[in-house]
């Protein structure tokens, strides 16, 4: 416990006061901590002016940047529709008759000149039959007339008949011509008509659809087989009339199927429709497709993409690297860990592929920011992912 002292004033009063080293105490304590306090201003002042003059560096990851590479750029316009045969076709009977035999069923493959139906023949055996006495017939008129004019003509030049029985004579030569010639044409049409008895395949094909059965009475017209040539397709597509323009006989379509997996099939513009199609503004464009292996059916639904454009391999660049500055492409280039804006001139774009085509201002290889950066500036400082990381992607 502190002592204190105590003394009597001039009026003889007592008062109390502290110890002299109390006082020098407080005094001293006071001094400290305004020094201190001074300090740590003081360094908190240094430490904010270091921080503003150090410069800010932008730390990139590898989903941040991008490298111009060569590449083979194409625009495609997306297509669908529908696969046709090239070659198909429905065979009809050419006669009145009976299916005596119509074996073929759906799906088999015929050849060109196979017999696919035969029709009863008796009674077109017996019309042939029938023309060929009337062929005959009609010769031996014609013998007779023949041999007639050959003798009158004799007796005219001896005048033991007048002209007019000559002339008679070979008006009846002319006549039996005439009925031995119609006599040949009704021998051949009968002829005719007994082969069409036996109905042959007009193409190499597939049966796609059988029309009658043995014992059906058929008469010229009656669909009897629909054959299919599975060999060449045609790919019918819609195509926006904006876009016809650019489309040209001999591109490239490459298009899938549903049930095919990921197997790409590959067509070539044909022809185009000139004219567009009925409540719509949209033009066919007819696609020819080998079909060699037979893998692909007639009315089968193909979506695919058609090749308007297609480039040698050209520096390209991603679409997100390209920016716009003052109305001018630019790109933000990073040269020595720092941005460069570099203006260029770009040529193809591909939607699909994302890319586009530098025709002028960037070389290939060069690395770029291809994300946007808030706050990345011309000359701002960039610390790059590692190299191998780089080389990876």
């Amino acid at each position: 416990m502190q002592s204190k002292f105590h003394f009597r004033n001039a009026q003889g009063q007592i008062q109390w006061r502290a110890p002299a080293l109390t006082v020098v105490a407080v005094a001293i304590s006071a001094a400290l901590w305004l020094a201190y306090s001074s300090k740590t201003t003081a360094q908190a002042s240094t430490t904010e002016k270091q921080g503003a003059d150090k410069e800010l560096v932008f730390e990139l990851a590898r989903a941040d940047i991008a490298t111009a590479e060569l590449k083979e750029l194409s625009s495609q316009l997306p297509i669908s529709g529908s696969l046709m045969p090239e070659s198909q076709v429905t065979v009809r009977a050419k006669v009145v008759a009976e299916v005596a035999e119509a074996p073929l069923q759906e799906g088999v493959a015929v050849q060109k000149g196979q017999v696919i139906a035969r029709f009863t023949a008796a009674d077109l055996h017996a019309r042939l039959t029938t023309q060929e006495a009337a062929v005959d017939e009609a010769q031996a008129r014609l013998a007779l007339a023949q041999k007639n004019r050959l003798s009158n003509e004799t007796l005219l030049k001896q005048n033991y008949i007048s002209q007019n029985a000559y002339d008679t004579t070979h008006n009846g030569l002319e006549l039996a011509q005439a009925s031995l010639k119609s006599a040949l044409s009704q021998k051949q049409v009968a002829q005719l008509a007994l082969a069409d008895t036996l109905v042959r395949s007009p193409l190499d094909g597939v049966i796609s659809k059988r029309h009658v059965q043995p014992g059906e009475k058929v008469s010229p017209d009656t669909a009897l087989y629909n054959i299919v040539n599975l060999s060449r397709l045609t790919l019918e597509a819609q195509v926006p009339a904006s876009e016809i323009p650019r489309v040209k006989a001999g591109q490239k379509v490459l298009f899938q199927v549903d049930g095919y997996g990921g197997r790409e099939f590959q067509g070539k513009v044909a022809r185009i429709n000139p004219a567009t199609e009925a409540g719509s503004r949209s033009m066919m464009v007819y696609i020819a497709v080998d079909n060699a292996d037979a893998a692909l059916r007639g009315g089968m639904f193909a979506k695919g993409n058609l090749v308007l454009e297609k480039t040698a391999a050209v520096t390209t660049v991603p679409l997100t690297a390209v920016k716009q500055l003052n109305g001018a492409d630019v790109v933000y280039e990073i040269v020595d860990n720092k941005v460069k804006v570099q203006t260029v001139k770009l040529g193809l774009r591909s939607e699909d592929e994302g890319r586009v085509q530098v025709v002028q201002g960037l070389a290939t290889g060069a690395v770029l920011i291809s994300s946007r950066l808030d706050g990345v500036k011309a000359g701002s400082k960039v610390k790059l992912p590692q190299l191998n990381a780089l080389s990876k992607g």
